[in-house]
């Protein structure tokens, strides 16, 4: 072994040392418990619990709406999995993807002010784990479904979609998908081509695949030119092994492999693995191609490895380290945060399109200085290499939460009004 695959290794863990030590130090855990009433006092205690706790009590049986005025439910959400999928680690269970779940607490806190709770869910079917969640659902304002595992995880969410009044939002499906759509709609402007008329390979069959192409269609592309490929080669109607969610994607397609099907492509979406796609392949692609290479932490391809061979390419990644990252956290909170404020009954198609609209749009936008200074740059603008903000772009709120809010009310899911400090609703 030489001396930089050692320092490597040391470096590795290093770093691994490091995330042991953030989560077990100075308390285990990354999320607890804050109080937001003051309990000091014998008056203050008799408030808190019984007797005066009883109040609210019966004005909730009387009317359960007032439980958003008298609880937390309107500002917590329900962060679930069944640890079927979590990161790119497969099947490790509940209780190990705990350390996940507790992250996007964090995440729901630390960028839309939503208090948020972990369940990790030992189920033994999805019927079981969709009753858990709809005997838990009073609770809350909102349910974040995370790392299920398809073809369950689409069943899961239809189901608890169909059965509960608050919104049910996979994000592993419908966050990708706003993030890929926004970051897709820029970089197709700057190419010079259209949604309706892009030829799409997208490479992986999962749930942030299919729920990536169902949600742009919505916005435009045409199912005719999306091949989809997965473990055993493109999608077609001639395929015997697919289920009702593949199926869709399965034309009358001459083309049957990942080299096929990425000749003449406009865009190459990669939700799959490491390493799948080859210079040949990008070489194939059409003129001003768009790559989103979105494995994590390694790509379909390496940026490096594709600008070799084609410098009239635009690229996307799931790293922070380069260039137009699609990251969910760009989405998740600030839809959830939307939707709670006008207490939407679901996250539908319309809100989900604000999202990515509203991210596409703050990327024209001048990045604020605290942005330039976060990531240590001089300048970023609307270019190829910045299609998509930064999770720490503070408008973000103001875009795309105001968007959604805005797009619940007028597809009639919201229940309250649109909040007073949001920005106007912008008329046609």
């Amino acid at each position: 072994m030489n001396k930089p695959d050692t320092m490597k290794i040391d470096l590795a863990a290093q770093r691994k040392q490091q995330a042991l030590d953030y989560h077990a130090s100075p308390f285990p855990g990354k999320t607890g418990t804050a109080l937001t009433k003051p309990c000091e006092t014998q008056a203050e205690l008799s408030l808190a619990y019984t007797p005066g706790v009883a109040a609210p009590v019966r004005e909730i049986a009387r009317d359960a709406d007032l439980a958003y005025r008298y609880t937390n439910k309107g500002n917590l959400v329900a962060v679930i999995t069944d640890g079927t999928a979590v990161l790119g680690l497969g099947n490790v269970g509940p209780l190990a993807g705990k350390p996940v779940m507790e992250g996007k607490c964090v995440l729901f806190k630390r960028f839309a002010g939503l208090d948020a709770i972990d369940l990790e869910v030992a189920a033994s079917s999805p019927e079981t784990f969709v009753e858990t969640v709809v005997s838990l659902a009073p609770s809350f304002g909102g349910i974040n479904l995370e790392d299920i595992a398809a073809p369950h995880c689409f069943y899961i969410e239809r189901a608890l979609q169909s059965r509960l009044d608050i919104p049910v939002f996979h994000d592993d499906q419908h966050g990708t998908s706003i993030i890929i759509a926004a970051g897709l709609l820029n970089a197709l402007s700057l190419q010079g081509k259209s949604l309706a008329e892009a030829r799409i390979v997208c490479v992986g069959a999962g749930a942030a695949a299919l729920a990536s192409l169902r949600l742009l269609q919505t916005m435009g592309a045409s199912i005719a030119n999306i091949r989809v490929v997965d473990r055993k080669g493109v999608l077609h109607e001639a395929r015997e092994d697919l289920n009702e969610f593949k199926r869709v994607y399965a034309g009358p397609f001459s083309e049957r492999t990942l080299t096929d099907a990425m000749a003449g492509a406009d865009v190459m979406l990669g939700l799959s693995g490491p390493n799948l796609v080859n210079e040949d392949m990008i070489r194939s692609m059409a003129p001003r191609p768009i790559v989103f290479a979105l494995s994590n932490p390694d790509p379909e391809i390496s940026p490096e490895l594709a600008k070799s061979v084609r410098d009239d390419l635009i690229m996307a990644t799931g790293r922070s380290d380069y260039p137009n990252q699609v990251n969910n956290v760009l989405g998740f909170p600030f839809i959830f945060r939307g939707a709670l404020d006008v207490r939407a009954s679901s996250i539908n198609s319309a809100m989900m399109v604000a999202a990515a609209q509203a991210l596409a749009s703050l990327a024209h936008e001048p990045v604020p200085s605290s942005v330039l200074k976060v990531y240590n740059r001089e300048e970023m603008t609307f270019g190829p290499e910045y299609i998509i903000p930064t999770p720490f772009d503070p408008r973000l709120k103001e875009y795309v939460s105001s968007a959604v809010a805005s797009a619940a009310v007028e597809s009639g899911v919201a229940r309250a009004p649109y909040p007073a400090h949001y920005p106007p609703i912008k008329s046609d």
